[in-house]
């Protein structure tokens, strides 16, 4: 019988499937479907800053600043009546989802400074969330902000939130700091329990016949694994928070070269939003048969196989790879 555990971010799980932050966890039933439907995990959906602190002098400037030679930006700012679960029915949805639930239900925090988090972050433990997700939704459109100056954003958000609460935290990151390597092992630093691989930033559209500016959703895809595959088989082995993959699980394919590269944990959204709970199951159960043909006995055996630490050739992750794949590449139009 293959063993399909794991531990995440020191938690133990029947297996690495989990259901990243979505809608279908905005209520208590949606989560207990995702449970019913095979997740060993829940990421509820981000309860944003803004909503902690939509009166306070940081909001009104985050909504206003820049608008006033271009007023028609104030559209991308959703009104706070849009953001329809407020902190309280957050704290209580988590309290029933943990109660109703054998699954661990993991809170979702979304913002740009630790200011409010820290209380938050403690009625979440309070409430029953066995873990703490932090997702640094941030995009330094000043130019005159220095590289390390985000990066200690992030430090500072996690090295609050750590000292409020002792259930685990893991930090969900941008792929754009420019030493993804050392800002992993400053977050390694600073008590992370995991780092989730990577975050998706929504980039605005605009619409030429209102010109306004739109927000526009696109799901993933398969061929988006390729950046977090690159970044969590470099970093396997090298540090001590477990690593979650979060990004083109569409298939089981995805999820076993993700678990290969070393992650502990494999995340899937728009799957489940396109075919359901249920095709949690599916995956699952297709790891477990792809490994039972391959003689793999647990995923700690399989787990990290593919990494920078373990192939015979570790320049297949740097420099000598990317000479190799376009000195490779044929054109219908070459000469």
């Amino acid at each position: 019988m293959v063993d399909l555990s794991t531990t995440y971010m020191g938690l133990p799980l029947k297996h690495p499937v989990v259901a990243s932050a979505s809608p279908l966890s905005e209520s208590a039933d949606g989560i207990k479907r995702l449970e019913d439907g095979g997740a060993a995990a829940v990421v509820m959906f981000s309860l944003f800053e803004e909503q902690l602190q939509h009166e306070s002098e940081a909001f009104e400037h985050l909504t206003t600043s820049g608008t006033e030679s271009f007023p028609e930006s104030l559209t991308y700012f959703p009104e706070v009546e849009d953001y329809h679960v407020g902190p309280d029915r957050y704290l209580d949805l988590i309290r029933r989802a943990s109660e109703a639930c054998d699954i661990p239900v993991i809170g979702s925090l979304n913002g740009i400074t630790s200011r409010g988090w820290v209380d938050t972050a403690r009625q979440m433990q309070d409430a029953g969330a066995k873990g703490i997700e932090l997702n640094v939704y941030y995009i330094p459109a000043d130019l005159g902000m220095t590289g390390r100056e985000v990066e200690d954003r992030y430090v500072d958000v996690l090295a609050a939130v750590k000292q409020a609460v002792t259930i685990p935290v893991a930090m969900k990151l941008s792929p754009f700091f420019s030493a993804m390597g050392d800002m992993a092992r400053r977050l390694d630093g600073a008590g992370a329990d995991a780092l989730v691989l990577f975050n998706r930033f929504y980039q605005p559209d605009f619409d030429l016949d209102k010109l306004e500016v739109k927000p526009n959703l696109n799901l993933s895809t398969a061929t988006e694994i390729r950046l977090p595959l690159l970044w969590i088989a470099i970093l396997y082995g090298r540090i001590r928070p477990s690593l979650a993959a979060t990004t083109g699980v569409h298939g089981v394919e995805e999820a076993i070269k993700y678990l290969m590269a070393g992650a502990d944990a494999v995340m899937s959204t728009s799957a489940l939003l396109k075919h359901g709970p249920g095709f949690t199951t599916t995956l699952v159960n297709g790891i477990r048969d792809w490994m039972e043909v391959r003689d793999y006995d647990s995923i700690q055996q399989m787990k990290g196989s593919m990494s920078q630490k373990n192939v015979a050739d570790p320049t297949a992750f740097e420099r000598a790879n990317y000479i190799k794949i376009l000195e490779s590449y044929k054109s219908d139009f070459a000469a």
